[in-house]
């Protein structure tokens, strides 16, 4: 059972007579025989086929969201709204209240063409030549007055009776003969015979595609029916496809009744029908039943924009969101969208309105089939329609709107598009901390998150030695008042890794350790939001910073692939800390994990100029680490300055052997590190040693050593406050075969 909604109870069949009596009416008889003369039978049913592929998908899409939820006034704005929120909805719906205002005008033009004959007779007896306007302004005008006056159930009344002309209509223009010139020319249907100086395709479908965007005319009355989860997709998709095939069938006889010279005339299915006058007729009420449609729809758009004060002041929300009556009949709306209409119907011209309502349009049904590709995409459970699409359907559908739209014309798709966004963001600053197009995102970014981290974690067997990429665990208690740690980490994950952050908290897991664990991961959110960081924060409450360590390792990497590398830290002038750093060390290592250890200073990595690594004997195993980790780190744009420096220190009698090693890494692994930045240095003894890098690196702003686990375990203070002179070091010990070649 459905909803009730409030307005006047309608059933299915308004909806299926709205979409169907405006898919059918004044392009079908004014320009379709214009597209076959300029298109040929085979372009003209391309064109249908083409304008299909937008329409189809974005009726599926409406038939989906709509059983949904509960769909109130406000037909597609409304759908649009509550599942993009009333930012984008806005900016969204306003394109759309522009395009069903200015169809008003585009079907009472061409009701006024519908009068030729009769302009032609009054000429003809008394030399009294009539503008289309004549007719067309007047018409309006009554229309406006008779909707205020009586409401949609006239307009659905008159939807009855047009439908049965329509249908009438129809029967006898596909009963009839083809013209003389056809009847004594060949029997078969010409497929690709055009006028000799054919418009683009693409003019023409711009000029066309109006007839197919009735489809959605039943939608608007979504407030007025009785189970709008049941009425929108029945009527919507049986128009939908009813009209394509009548359209098919259309052009296949007006290919094969009329050479393409009389295809060029507006009337010329008069020519074809069993009785002429039947296509004016019905033209006549083809334009006045999509008329009606549109100052049945376009009003409640505007009032459902303004109860959701969408427009630009609160005086023409409060006037606009108006109703009269039981079923809040749009008074106020109706007769703004009627005096809109007047200004284009004014023009006179069908081609030029045309082209304008096809961009609208576009946008319209391109965000529509985006909302159904995104809520598709996103997995959420609350997305429950009855009627389901694909998300496939929907993405075709977008992806073929906004490539029409820069096909028929890039300037004014561009515009338009820029338009829609400078609204949003007039919106977003008018409704500050409602629902915006980041909160849609975020399950899509969920989904593509969790199915990019299943397909890595799948993957990592086939992973080579020389793919490896830094996946940096970094656990500190210090934060919170120490930047050098994390900014390390952000460096190392800028464009090449993957880090997680994670601050230790002592203490026992309680309510309140885990309110201030929460408010911790805020502030720290804020750093990696206010720094531009890849960096994933979080923080562990532990009674010790070894368990806190223990359940660091264990937690899957965000990459989808394990951590590969722990990241600790320690200050120079508190070298009490090293007892920590040696502990998470000791857990790492025998993991498998590299480990890295930074020595800061109050230097804070200087002014990010140099990069220094020395290499000795002993890093056979970690130099591969290393050298990849600078030439990361300086691919920062905070490092666009700064020159890797190596400093190869070994003995004299095998220094020229390393050497070339070292040489071949830098050149297969395509490091941008040069000759003159790479300095041999002999050394005897630990001293000789000691003192060639406090004389060479004493001021660089970040010196990379390697070290063994070994030292580690037996004198790690040794090992870490060595080389006092030194500034930011960062020692390294890599567990993991690595190759940069």
């Amino acid at each position: 059972m459905g909803v009730p909604s409030g307005g006047h109870g309608f059933g299915t069949a308004p909806v299926f007579l709205a979409s169907i009596s405006t898919i059918l009416g004044a392009v079908m008889f004014l320009r379709f025989g214009y597209a076959v003369a300029n298109l040929g039978l085979t372009g003209a049913i391309l064109l249908i086929l083409l304008g299909h592929l937008v329409t189809i998908p974005t009726a599926m899409a409406i038939a989906e969201i709509a059983t949904n939820r509960r769909v109130e006034g406000g037909g597609e704005y409304y759908i649009i709204s509550r599942s993009f929120g009333t930012k984008i909805g806005g900016a969204i719906g306003i394109s759309l209240y522009l395009s069903q205002a200015i169809s008003l005008a585009f079907y009472m033009i061409a009701f006024g063409e519908a009068f030729e004959p009769v302009m032609a007779w009054v000429k003809a007896t008394y030399s009294l030549t009539l503008a289309n306007q004549a007719v067309s302004l007047p018409a309006t005008l009554l229309l406006v007055a008779l909707i205020l006056y009586k409401g949609a159930d006239l307009g659905v009344k008159t939807l009855w009776i047009v439908s049965v002309i329509l249908a009438l209509t129809l029967a006898m223009f596909f009963a009839g003969g083809p013209t003389d010139e056809v009847a004594n020319a060949a029997t078969a249907i010409p497929v690709s015979e055009t006028v000799e100086f054919p418009h683009s395709f693409t003019l023409v479908f711009a000029i066309c595609f109006p007839a197919f965007t009735g489809m959605t005319a039943g939608v608007g009355l979504s407030g007025d029916l009785k189970n709008p989860r049941r009425s929108i997709p029945l009527g919507t998709l049986a128009g939908t496809i009813t009209g394509m095939v009548i359209y098919l069938l259309l052009v296949t006889k007006l290919a094969g009744s009329a050479t393409p010279q009389q295809l060029e005339g507006q009337l010329v299915m008069g020519e074809i029908a069993l009785w002429p006058p039947i296509i004016p007729i019905g033209l006549a009420a083809a334009s006045l039943s999509s008329a009606v449609g549109s100052i049945l729809i376009a009003p409640r758009t505007l009032q459902a924009l303004a109860r959701d004060r969408v427009l630009p002041t609160a005086l023409l929300n409060n006037v606009m969101s108006k109703g009269r009556g039981p079923a809040h009949e749009p008074v106020n709306a109706t007769l703004a969208s009627g005096v809109f209409a007047l200004l284009f119907v004014a023009l006179g011209d069908v081609d030029t309105v045309s082209q304008i309502i096809s961009m609208f349009f576009m946008v319209t049904y391109g965000a529509l089939c985006s909302v159904s590709f995104l809520e598709h995409f996103a997995g959420n459970p609350s997305y429950r329609p009855s009627f389901r699409s694909r998300w496939y359907v929907s993405l075709l559908g977008a992806v073929m709107c906004f490539m029409m739209m820069f096909q028929m014309d890039p300037f004014y798709a561009a515009m338009s598009l820029v338009i829609m966004v400078m609204i949003y963001i007039g919106l977003n600053y008018a409704h500050r901390g409602e629902r915006g197009f980041s909160a849609i995102l975020q399950g899509v970014m969920f989904q593509l998150t969790r199915r990019l981290q299943i397909a890595l974690q799948q993957s990592r067997a086939g992973t080579r030695i020389q793919d490896w990429r830094p996946s940096v665990l970094a656990v500190t208690r210090h934060s919170l008042d120490r930047l050098a740690h994390f900014d390390l980490v952000r460096w190392i994950c800028h464009r090449h890794g993957f880090g997680q952050f994670v601050q230790y908290i002592e203490g026992k897991l309680s309510v309140d350790s885990e309110v201030y664990s929460r408010m911790v991961e805020e502030k720290m959110i804020r750093r990696t939001e206010a720094s531009h960081a890849g960096v994933f924060v979080e923080t562990i409450v532990a009674p010790k910073f070894e368990h806190a360590v223990a359940q660091a390792v264990q937690m899957p990497g965000i990459s989808g692939l394990p951590n590969n590398t722990m990241l600790l830290g320690f200050s120079r002038e508190h070298p009490e800390e090293i007892a920590e750093v040696e502990e998470a060390a000791l857990v790492a290592t025998p993991l498998g994990f590299n480990v890295c250890i930074l020595r800061s200073s109050e230097t804070r990595f200087g002014y990010r100029s140099e990069l220094h690594i020395w290499l000795t004997d002993h890093d056979f195993q970690n130099a591969a680490l290393m050298i990849l980790l600078a030439y990361i780190i300086v691919g920062h744009p905070e490092w666009a300055q700064a020159e890797i420096k190596v400093f190869a220190c070994y003995p004299e009698e095998s220094i020229d052997k390393e050497l070339d090693k070292l040489n071949e890494m830098i050149t297969q692994g395509r490091l941008p590190i040069s000759q003159q930045n790479l300095t041999a240095i002999p050394y005897s003894d630990h001293v000789s040693f000691d003192r060639a890098i406090e004389k060479n690196s004493s001021d660089a702003d970040l010196v990379v050593l390697g070290f063994r686990y070994s030292q580690i375990e037996s004198d790690s203070s040794s090992c870490l406050l060595a080389h006092a002179a030194l500034n930011e070091v960062l020692f390294v010990s890599a567990n993991e075969q690595i190759s940069i070649f």
